[in-house]
């Protein structure tokens, strides 16, 4: 699949990991006629007929229904590949993975002052997913070279984010929902206070193919879209974009 074809794209999915009716260790799910979802319509992103909110405006459901089927990393990732170490990795099950995201994520929870990533819904039906965070909030990603290489950062600085995953449903794919999911993540980070936003996207020529597993880190016309520039080329196939907000004024 070549970058035309993939920027609406996430790594394609499998069976779920838990039941519909029940959440990670069993616990019910919130009700998808809560309040987080009617907050949900009045505080979020609306770009091309699609909403984009803040995960914890959406319910467990809801991020059930998009990254419940989401194989890559040889499981069910739940977006936890830069959360968790290799070795607690190979040893983390999917169930203890989905229960994490629900705590990291603060779904169902509107009021709630953090979260880890967005929702983006056509109509009521959810069909994406971004993760974005300070790019502290990520272990593994500290520790890997791609971000770094060539670059003097200071990898502990809280005022960068970073844009680390996209997944679009696959029949909502090839719509422009990662364009939409980008844009959404630069406007909520810098909302929530970032100097800089960061992205580690594929490198695509158009003609080759990219496994699908490979595009959750979103591609370089997704982050484009959203204003982000290359830093730099750790990789013949990978690339650092970034957008800086620069210094707020001073009041």
């Amino acid at each position: 699949m070549d970058e035309a074809q993939a920027d609406a794209a996430g790594p394609d999915g499998g069976a779920r990991a838990a039941d519909p009716g029940t959440g990670a260790g069993g616990d019910p799910r919130p009700n998808p006629g809560t309040n987080a979802r009617t907050h949900a319509r009045t505080d979020g992103w609306s770009d091309d007929g699609i909403t984009v909110v803040p995960a914890n405006q959406a319910t467990w459901e809801d991020l059930e229904q998009v990254l419940g089927a989401a194989r890559c990393h040889g499981g069910l990732c739940y977006c936890q590949r830069f959360k968790i170490a290799n070795p607690e990795w190979r040893v983390t099950d999917d169930g203890e993975r989905a229960h994490r995201l629900r705590a990291q994520s603060e779904c169902g929870q509107p009021t709630a002052p953090a979260t880890s990533g967005l929702v983006a819904f056509a109509g009521d039906e959810p069909v994406g997913w971004c993760a974005v965070e300070p790019r502290t909030a990520y272990p593994k990603l500290l520790t890997t070279r791609i971000p770094w290489a060539g670059r003097d950062e200071d990898r502990g600085d809280p005022g960068v984010w970073a844009v680390t995953c996209f997944f679009v449903r696959a029949a909502a794919r090839r719509t422009g929902i990662t364009h939409v999911l980008a844009r959404a993540a630069v406007e909520h980070a810098r909302r929530r206070g970032a100097r800089a936003v960061e992205g580690y996207p594929m490198l695509t020529v158009p003609g080759q193919d990219v496994p699908w597993g490979e595009l959750h880190v979103g591609t370089v016309n997704a982050f484009a879209s959203a204003g982000l520039t290359e830093v730099s080329r750790p990789t013949k196939r990978r690339v650092v974009m970034r957008i800086d907000f620069g210094e707020p004024p001073a009041e």
